[in-house]
Formats: structure tokens, C-alpha cells, sequence
């Protein structure tokens, strides 16, 4: 593991623990002992370059392995040894080709049409310019476009806070995808960084009027900021966070905790809420 600090690694779930197979991609930042276990080792992932893939890519692919590694001659998939490894070393080319399945190439161009096939900012007629691997997977446009896709994916497209699934005439969902603690604030692209929120809703979590009790379930508000009949347009009856369907998307404590350590209740300064 040491030989992979710095370096880009693929999350594997494998079998016994689950269906997703290859499904995250993340970048080594240090290895250290682990505290709880002596002998033991922990992998520090550097905190902005942890991504989900849009698509959960299978272990095998038309019945082969996607790793040279775990591969007979004959195509056919190895059984125990190096199979039952928790890490193992990754070729640049098998890695690119795994990591293409997980996050397309043109993944903003996806998103960007996913609703409107004709939008016109992007009939451009151009070739898609094809990326290497690990300059995509830094470019801010491009993870927002997968982190915005995963989350808005896990609450079903609905907000958390209000419980409304609201999509427009061409049938784009309106919620958007909000971080809990913000990247520049040494935030994550996590699912479990991030909050489906209503565009409102998002402004007033973003400016700390809304947080999250210690519970991670209780919706905080900051009444001396926000007027109560706009809390009982825009809050949902019983001001209960709305979990996504999968547990393992839930929002991390943690990021909740900075969040009202950090954010909740700070002032808004100039700035006009819009309700005003």
C-alpha cells in the first residue's frame, strides 16, 4: 500500500459483500497504523478526489474478468489466491478501462442533455474530445456532474428537507445536489457529503439558516432568520431530515457536525434571503 500513496485507486466490493463490484474511485494520501488494531494498516484518501462511479461496473465483462490478474489464459475467471486479495496492484491500462465504464468520457455532455437531447449550447457538431483518465477525474465540471447525478439518484429525486419531487415541463428534476461541507473546506464528492436539496433550500443550508441536529435527523432552523410561515411552506410536516433509500448514501455524522460547527447561524452579512 505504501507504493500507492499519491497514487489512484478503484474501490471492489467483492462478493460476499455485496452486488457492486467495481464502484468508486478515490487517491491515496498516506497510510497510517491503525489505531484499533494493531498490525493493521488504514489508507487516508486525500478528501477531494473520493468519486463514485455513475454506473456500478460488473465483475465480469461477456463472462472475463475486467483484471489480467484474475484471468485463466483461456478468459475464464481464477478462483481464490489472489482473487481473495484486499488490495492488489492495478495496470494503468486496466485501471483507465475500468474507470471509463464506471464515469463515461462525456459525462457532462450526458447530464447536460439528459433531459433536453436538443439543447443548443451543446449541438455543437464538434467530436468529443476524448480526456485522459486522471484529467477528468480533477476537473471540477466533470465531478460536479457525477456528484450531482449520485445524489440527486439516492434521494430519489426528492428534496430532503421539504419531501417535494418536483420536475419542470421537459421533465428535468428540479432538486439540486448540495455539499454538506464544502470542497473548499476540505469536502468530499461523497454521496454521504452531500444533501438533495430544493434551490431555496440549498441557499439557506449553504448560508447556515437550516442544519442538521446531532440525531442526523432533526432539521435545525435559525428562527430569528427565517419568518415561520416561510419555515411551513418550504420545511416538510415533522421537520425530519427524508433518508435516501440506501443506508450506505446516508449523510457521514461528521460532515453534519462541521456543518453546525461551521456553518449554522452565522450571518447573512448584505445579502437578500429570498423571500424579501
Amino acid at each position: 500500500m505504501t507504493e500507492a500513496v499519491g497514487d489512484w485507486i478503484v474501490y471492489y466490493e467483492p462478493v460476499k459483500a455485496g452486488p457492486r463490484g467495481y464502484h468508486a474511485v478515490a487517491r491515496i494520501e498516506e497510510v497510517v497504523p491503525n489505531p484499533r488494531a494493531p498490525g493493521r494498516y488504514l489508507a487516508r484518501i486525500a478528501p477531494d478526489s473520493f468519486l463514485r462511479f455513475v454506473d456500478d461496473v460488473p465483475r465480469l465483462r461477456d463472462g472475463s474478468p475486467l483484471e489480467s490478474a484474475l484471468t485463466h489464459p483461456d478468459g475464464t475467471p481464477r478462483s481464490g489466491g489472489i482473487v481473495q486479495s484486499a488490495v492488489r496492484r492495478l495496470p494503468d491500462r486496466e485501471f483507465a478501462r475500468i474507470v471509463n465504464l464506471g464515469l463515461p468520457q462525456d459525462l457532462e455532455r450526458i447530464e447536460a442533455t439528459r433531459y433536453d437531447p436538443a439543447a443548443p449550447q451543446l449541438d455543437e457538431g464538434a467530436a468529443l474530445f476524448e480526456r485522459p483518465v486522471l484529467e477528468r477525474l480533477t476537473r471540477r465540471p466533470y465531478r460536479d456532474a457525477a456528484f450531482r447525478r449520485k445524489v440527486r439518484e439516492a434521494y430519489g429525486y426528492r428534496c430532503a428537507m421539504s419531501g417535494l419531487r418536483l420536475r419542470n415541463g421537459g421533465g428535468r428534476p428540479e432538486v439540486q445536489a448540495a455539499h454538506i461541507r464544502p470542497v473548499e473546506h476540505q469536502g468530499s464528492d461523497s454521496v454521504r457529503n452531500g444533501l438533495a436539496l430544493s434551490g431555496t433550500l440549498h441557499w439557506m443550508f449553504d448560508r447556515g439558516l437550516i442544519s442538521v441536529a446531532d440525531d442526523n435527523s432533526t432539521i435545525l432552523i435559525s428562527h430569528n432568520k427565517v419568518p415561520g410561515d416561510v419555515v411551513g411552506r418550504l420545511i416538510a410536516p415533522g421537520g425530519r431530515l427524508i433518508a435516501p433509500d440506501d443506508p450506505r448514501d446516508c449523510p457521514h455524522p461528521e460532515n453534519l457536525r462541521w456543518h453546525r460547527e461551521n456553518v449554522f447561524g452565522r450571518s447573512l452579512g448584505d445579502e437578500v434571503a429570498p423571500w424579501d
